[in-house]
């Protein structure tokens, strides 16, 4: 991917709010960019944050991979994980007040064994305490319409999660990968922290 990209795509500024949106891979305008969500997906999604009070400088937004997958294809398994450590950085800096995965390649990062259409507009509590909360991709109602009324809808139910009127659900999934020594923790923040 990246020999293919004009170069990475990440925010830069930590949210107010501690709200962080997880998309899936940079499209073509964020490519040209180096900027998250700037095209016609990340418009929607400055939309639908306007319609709950928040506008894009309070919140966070990246993806699960840095760079434009060629063709701009889904990104492969060994594509996410290569970028997976640099997601774990952003969270460790952000230390995030919820996720917000953005479809089914970002729902996959947080909690793998559910599927984005049967759980969108709900919190899972992940095993780090950090509440996920499952969204379709703005995309998603670009080449389905009828899906931006189910986006709206899941915009406000983040809202009365964010406000403190539901509650996450917990999740039974304990990712393996998360069950580490402290040594091995130490050494993964190390290899972060030389980024």
């Amino acid at each position: 991917m990246k020999k293919t990209a004009t170069q990475p795509v990440y925010e830069v500024t930590p949210p107010k709010s501690g709200i962080v949106f997880v998309g899936e891979a940079p499209g073509l305008n964020e490519d040209k960019q180096g900027k998250p969500f700037v095209g016609a997906a990340g418009k929607l999604l400055d939309e639908l944050l306007r319609e709950i009070g928040y506008t894009r400088e309070d919140v966070y937004v990246t993806n699960v991979v840095k760079y434009r997958p060629p063709d701009n294809r889904d990104p492969l398994p060994e594509e996410k994980d290569a970028c997976r450590v640099w997601v774990n950085a952003e969270l460790i800096f952000l230390k995030p007040k919820v996720i917000v995965p953005l479809g089914k390649h970002a729902l996959e990062r947080f909690l793998p064994e559910l599927k984005i259409s049967l759980v969108h507009g709900q919190a899972y509590l992940h095993s780090s305490n950090t509440p996920i909360f499952a969204m379709y991709h703005p995309a998603v109602a670009l080449y389905n319409p009828t899906l931006k009324d189910t986006l709206e809808k899941d915009f406000i139910k983040l809202k009365d999660f964010l406000d403190g009127k539901s509650k996450a659900i917990e999740s039974n999934y304990m990712n393996q990968e998360e069950v580490v020594s402290k040594k091995e923790k130490d050494t993964l923040i190390q290899d972060i922290l030389k980024l």
